[in-house]
């Protein structure tokens, strides 16, 4: 179980850094800190927002509560669709510097982590401040076109009268040295509070809250390119200990109401999402600065990325169901959230 949920996580996870995993690293680091910065956000939001509605996603089905010291276990999985706006986005309007420009003024769409996966992005020219080239490179394809994935692996208990704990956790553990490793934690509770009026109204209704954490790190080995040196010798050459981080926060309030049909509860729940995202690269990184006579030169930066951004505060809307048969349960759900779309469906144990 720990090793599919790492590697579906990964799935999503691992994608946040494509900018950096492509080939064309090297390049877009020499585009220096804050260019490659603003590159690296403008291609992720798809993902961060999308990322942070799946893990908002799968918490519950009901409103109905389970019984005391009752467990249910699940495992589900969330498709959050990206809308077409979110698929590409124009380089020449997030803010780059003009050492950093298209090689063709009128090829300026890029995609986006959710976009064309044909294709890569535009060429793009790294200058120096005399306005020399230093080098060119391509910026990505998208990773997956028109969805973000995420899973959801979760224990539920019935601790107190008409309240459930869930606890999402996994340990740190490693998914391979070119996919990186991963922990996460989360807990929800939910309370039906139409039960503590009354046991005989014909429907629940239900508050809950949830909150998750997922870490992510992958060690990077970038060295600086061939023939190239040192700007001065005040530059670090010690490139050891780089690494690519990620820190992703979520939270989920929602208020929910269902009714119970033999098998079959279907619900409805109105909610509000708040998802950020704090990532970067830490380490030093060689970035072309220069030449020096026909050599290219190179100035060292500690930790050049970090991107802290709150990507998710909206309403949602969910509808969907719970299929209850004595040990099995079927969960599926659509959703809404500004104009992404949320699609959950999962199977569970019940005891």
């Amino acid at each position: 179980m720990k090793k599919l949920f790492g590697i579906i996580t990964l799935l999503s996870i691992s994608s946040s850094y494509t900018l950096f995993a492509q080939t064309g690293f090297e390049q877009l680091i020499n585009a220096g800190p804050a260019d490659a910065t603003k590159l690296v956000d403008a291609y992720s939001k798809s993902l961060f927002k999308g990322f942070g509605l799946g893990m908002n996603s799968g918490w519950t089905n009901s409103a109905q509560t389970l019984g005391l010291y009752h467990l249910d276990l699940r495992v589900t999985g969330t498709a959050v669709i990206v809308p077409s706006s979110a698929k590409s986005f124009n380089v020449t309007r997030i803010g780059l510097s003009s050492n950093l420009r298209p090689a063709n003024p009128n090829d300026v769409i890029t995609p986006s982590f959710s976009g064309n996966t044909r294709s890569n992005g535009p060429l793009m020219d790294v200058y120096d401040e005399n306005n020399n080239k230093l080098v060119s490179f391509e910026l990505p394809s998208g990773m997956l076109e028109n969805y973000v994935p995420t899973p959801q692996v979760q224990l539920t208990v019935g601790l107190l009268a008409n309240t459930d704990i869930t606890i999402r956790a996994a340990p740190r553990f490693k998914i391979g040295r070119k996919i990186g490793s991963v922990s996460l934690i989360g807990f929800g509770i939910k309370h039906n509070f139409m039960r503590d009026l009354s046991k005989y109204v014909p429907f629940d209704l239900a508050l809950a809250f949830s909150y998750n954490n997922l870490k992510y790190k992958k060690a990077l080995s970038l060295q600086p390119i061939e023939n190239s040196v040192p700007q001065d010798n005040q530059q670090s050459t010690d490139f050891s200990g780089q690494e690519i981080f990620g820190n992703f926060n979520n939270y989920l309030f929602q208020a929910l109401i269902s009714k119970q049909f033999s098998v079959l509860t279907p619900y409805l729940s109105l909610g509000y999402n708040v998802s950020s995202a704090d990532m970067g690269l830490s380490g030093n990184y060689p970035i072309i600065n220069g030449y020096n006579g026909d050599q290219i030169t190179y100035k060292t930066f500690s930790n050049p990325v970090r991107i802290e951004r709150t990507y998710l505060k909206d309403f949602r809307v969910d509808a969907g169901f719970q299929v209850k048969f004595p040990v099995i349960r079927l969960y599926a759900s659509y959703g809404i959230s500004g104009n992404y779309g949320i699609a959950n469906a999962g199977i569970g144990i019940g005891i």
